[in-house]
C-alpha cells in the first residue's frame, strides 16, 4: 500500500461503512459550527476584538499551545482562513516569545487576556504551528509579515533545531537521537508528540539545512513509538524516557503519575493512524492499532473508560475524557485493519460532541477523528 502522499487519496471511512457523503458532509458542517459558533456552553472558540480569536481550555479555563495550533490545523483542513488568521494572530501576539531562554518558541498557557502563565513551550504546540502555517502557505499563499506563513513555520522549526547553540536555550528536538521533547530543558520525551508524517514533510519544506535532522527525525520518532507502545496492548505512556519506557520519575514534578495510558497518551493512536494513511511507511502501524481495539473492544466492551497501566491493568479511576478516547480509538482505524475496526468507526459514528467543562480535549480529538475518517484531514 502507498499511502496518500504518494497517491492522492485519502480513504474515507465512513463512506466505506455505508454512509452517504451528505450526511458525512452535514456531520462535519455541524460539529464544526459547534465547536466554533454554537452556543456558550457548548463551543469554545472566541473572537477577540476584531482581528484576532482562541481556543479556551474550558476546564483549565486558559488558551493553551496544544489548542490554539489544533484550532489552526483545523481551520486549514476546513479552508476557515478567517479563523486561521485570527487564532494565529492571538497566539503569535500574546504567545510569542521574542527573546530569553525559550526565544523563537511559545508560551504554553495563557489567560484568555492575553497574560502569560508560564514562559515555557509545549512542544506539540511548536510542530502543529509550522504544519498549519505550510498548509496554509500552500493553500492560500503567503501574505506580509506573521501571515508570511511559509516563513514564519520554517522559523519555528529551526528554533527547535538550533536554540542553544549561539546563546542560552535548549532545543526542543534532541540532537544525539532526533527525537522530540517532552519540554526543551528535559531529556525524555511524551509518545503522543511524535508525529512522523509531519516530520516527513518537514524534511521537503524546512530551511535547506534542516531538511536531513528531519528526515531522520521521522525514521527516530517511528522506531520510538515502537519501544513506546506496549507490545501486548499497543498502550503507550503519557510520557517515555528516550528507551521508551513509562517515566516514573520526579512524578511530583509535573502533576503526578504520567506512567499510565491517561490523557496525552489517547493522540498516540491517532498519530499512527494519520501517519499510515499519509505514508503507509510500516505495516508495524497496522499491528499496533490492532492490538489497541482488541483491548478496548474485546477486553473491557462493556466496561466505562478507566486509567490503565500500559499492560492493560485497570486502575479503578475514571478517564477524564471519555469522548476522545472513541475518537481516537476510530481513528486509530486508519491503519487497522482487524475485527474491531469497524466497530469503533461506528462507535464514534454514534457519539455526539461532549459537554460540560471538559468538552475542549474531547471535542478537539472529535473533530480530528472526524476530519480523518472522512478523507478530509489532508497534506496541503
Amino acid at each position: 500500500m502507498k499511502g496518500a502522499f504518494y497517491t492522492g487519496q485519502y480513504r474515507n471511512v465512513f463512506a466505506e461503512l455505508g454512509h452517504s457523503q451528505e450526511e458525512i458532509a452535514q456531520k462535519l458542517k455541524d460539529a464544526f459550527h459547534t465547536v466554533f459558533y454554537g452556543p456558550d456552553d457548548e463551543k469554545f472558540y472566541f473572537e477577540a476584538g476584531d482581528d484576532m480569536g482562541y481556543f479556551e481550555d474550558t476546564g483549565n479555563f486558559d488558551a493553551r499551545t496544544e489548542g490554539m495550533s489544533y484550532a489552526m490545523m483545523m481551520c486549514v483542513q476546513m479552508d476557515m482562513k478567517n479563523e486561521f488568521d485570527r487564532v494565529w494572530k492571538w497566539a503569535r501576539t500574546y504567545m510569542y516569545m521574542e527573546d530569553g531562554y525559550n526565544k523563537g518558541y511559545f508560551a504554553w498557557s495563557c489567560k484568555t487576556t492575553g497574560e502569560k502563565n508560564d514562559l515555557g513551550p509545549a512542544p506539540d504546540g511548536e510542530e502543529f504551528f509550522a504544519m498549519a502555517l505550510f498548509f496554509a502557505s500552500h493553500r492560500w499563499g503567503d501574505g506580509e509579515g506573521i501571515f508570511n506563513y511559509s516563513q514564519e513555520a520554517r522559523n519555528i522549526l529551526s528554533a527547535c533545531i538550533h536554540n542553544g547553540e549561539k546563546e542560552p536555550g535548549d532545543p526542543i528536538m534532541e540532537p544525539e537521537n532526533y527525537l522530540i521533547r517532552f519540554i526543551p530543558s528535559r531529556k525524555f520525551s511524551d509518545p503522543s508528540y511524535h508525529c512522523a508524517h509531519f516530520y516527513e514533510l518537514f524534511s521537503m519544506w524546512a530551511n535547506e539545512e534542516d531538511r536531513p535532522f528531519w528526515k531522520k527525525a521521522a525514521k527516530a520518532s517511528r522506531e520510538y513509538l515502537k519501544k513506546a507502545c506496549h507490545k501486548d496492548t499497543g498502550l503507550a505512556a503519557e510520557y517515555a524516557y528516550y528507551d521508551g519506557t513509562p517515566y516514573e520519575k520526579e512524578q511530583d514534578v509535573f502533576g503526578g503519575r504520567h506512567d499510565w495510558y491517561y490523557s496525552d497518551s489517547y493522540r498516540v493512536i491517532a498519530n499512527i493512524g494519520l501517519d499510515y494513511e499519509w505514508f503507509a511507511a510500516d505495516e508495524w502501524n497496522v499491528e499496533n492499532n490492532n492490538k489497541v481495539q482488541k483491548f478496548f473492544c474485546e477486553t473491557h466492551k462493556d466496561e466505562e473508560f478507566k486509567i490503565y497501566e500500559i499492560d492493560g491493568t485497570v486502575i479503578e479511576q475514571p478517564a477524564l475524557h471519555p469522548v476522545a478516547m472513541i475518537a481516537t480509538n476510530a481513528q486509530a482505524s486508519l491503519a487497522a485493519n482487524g475485527p474491531y475496526a469497524k466497530e469503533c468507526v461506528e462507535r464514534f459514528w454514534n457519539t455526539p460532541l461532549r459537554k460540560g467543562e471538559r468538552r475542549y480535549y474531547d471535542n478537539c480529538l472529535y473533530l480530528f477523528a472526524l476530519l480523518a475518517l472522512s478523507g478530509n484531514y489532508r497534506i496541503y
